[in-house]
């Protein structure tokens, strides 16, 4: 099965099945490298979002000993042949005190191909971030930011303690980020059929009442 029709499968899922189904792959879970901490929250949220990760690190506080052109980022969502998650890291010392994601960002993302955007520090502009129709992630809010800088991108970010490459397999919901191994995503989305069905049939009334003698 190629990657993309990959992706468009796995939206038929949430990040907690994807989770499920990867135990039964792997037979077990690490947090660093599979999925967000409590911190990051979701706006602009409607349906699980499923992409490949375009990564960058950011400064939006203070001038960085040295930088490169913002553009290389944005050229690197447009020249995807997958949906993108565009993934940012604030690098500053005082992390999440500026922002590094609001509305021009998310139209500018959401006309080069982004699905969904990750901020590893703080957010703004959620009215017109939704006016973009863009699904947005962060780990605070606040309503500025500084000189605003890019210093990296296509590098290896952390994000609400998960560790993300360029390339990644991302699924974003509600509950935050879960990181699919592309080595493993066909068979994790083959065990979500059966991980659902399950749980399905184990929260159904009659086979509670059953498990219990309540009949």
């Amino acid at each position: 099965m190629d990657l993309n029709k990959i992706i468009e499968e796995f939206k038929k899922y949430d990040s907690a099945t994807v989770q499920n189904a990867m135990i039964l792959v792997r037979g077990y879970v690490e947090a660093k490298i599979d999925y967000t901490s409590p911190e990051l929250k979701s706006y602009n949220f409607k349906e699980p979002i499923v992409g490949i990760a375009v990564t960058a690190k950011v400064t939006p506080l203070d001038e960085p000993k040295s930088k490169i052109d913002f553009n290389d980022f944005y050229i690197n969502i447009k020249d995807s042949n997958f949906p993108v998650f565009a993934v940012l890291m604030d690098v500053e010392e005082e992390n999440g005190r500026a922002a590094i994601i609001g509305d021009v960002m998310a139209h500018m993302g959401k006309a080069l191909g982004a699905v969904g955007m990750v901020a590893g520090g703080s957010i703004r502009d959620i009215p017109g971030i939704k006016k973009a129709d863009m699904p947005v992630w962060g780990t605070g809010r606040v309503p500025g930011h500084g000189p605003f800088n890019l210093v990296e991108t296509q590098v290896q970010v952390e994000v609400a303690k998960l560790i993300i490459n360029p390339g990644d397999l991302l699924i974003g919901d509600e509950d935050g980020l879960t990181r699919i191994p592309l080595e493993i995503a066909e068979e994790t989305l083959n065990k979500c059929k059966e991980v659902r069905e399950k749980e399905t049939l184990m929260m159904s009334s009659d086979a509670l009442k059953k498990r219990f003698d309540l009949y």
